[in-house]
């Protein structure tokens, strides 16, 4: 079944509390947070404190998205701010960085995600592709919101699913139209901004994502 995550970087920070309830209450799965940091993207956004602080808002998973050069400084920050999944980039850790994070993870019963950038080749991340609980493949260069979606990343989309069997997301400039294609070649979530929070009906855009067809491989 697709699930559908709503990325809090389009979101109205002045009411982030209503506005992760107004997604809550539409239908999304999970909120997916994109924490940046001016380094490994061109983007500030959020640290620990704010992660702790919304947990209170919703039980729903946060899918702690770590846009940022070294994850492993922070990631017990994380950890404690309520974190249910956490997502570094290949670009960003080593082989053993992922059997570290994996084992701490691990006993902390959090999933642990490993993301790629769109121009970052397959092959970085296919020999730790055993240690991670699902992958997020970027459809977009990562720092803004509002991007449009990149469509040559989708063959490599492909190629992952082809020699992966667990979980896929994407996130970055997500469509109606963009998310039939890849449901069709095994997405499994989609991470959602401005498509959620820009919706005049997003109870009507989530439903529309949730019901296309996913294709089982």
């Amino acid at each position: 079944m697709i699930k559908v995550a709503a990325s809090i970087l389009s979101a109205d920070f002045s009411r982030l509390a209503e506005e992760i309830k107004r997604a809550e209450k539409a239908g999304v799965d999970l909120i997916h947070i994109d924490v940046m940091d001016g380094n490994f993207v061109p983007n500030i956004t959020i640290g620990p404190q704010v992660v702790k602080d919304i947990r209170k808002t919703t039980e729903l998973p946060f899918d702690v998205h770590l846009m940022i050069k070294e994850p492993l400084r922070y990631i017990d920050d994380f950890i404690s701010a309520g974190s249910d999944m956490l997502t570094v980039h290949i670009e960003t850790v080593s082989k053993n960085d992922i059997k570290e994070l994996k084992n701490k993870l691990f006993k902390k019963n959090i999933k642990l995600g490993i993301s790629l950038n769109p121009a970052t080749p397959l092959d970085r991340i296919t020999p730790i592709l055993k240690d991670v609980d699902f992958v997020l493949v970027m459809t977009v260069n990562p720092g803004f919101g509002g991007q449009k979606f990149i469509s040559w990343v989708v063959p490599k989309i492909k190629k992952l699913r082809k020699i992966y069997k667990g979980i896929i997301s994407v996130d970055g400039g997500i469509n109606e139209k963009n998310a039939k294609s890849l449901a069709s070649i095994g997405v499994d979530i989609f991470a959602c901004g401005s498509y959620i929070f820009n919706s005049k009906d997003p109870v009507k855009a989530i439903k529309n994502l949730k019901e296309l067809f996913r294709k089982e491989f």
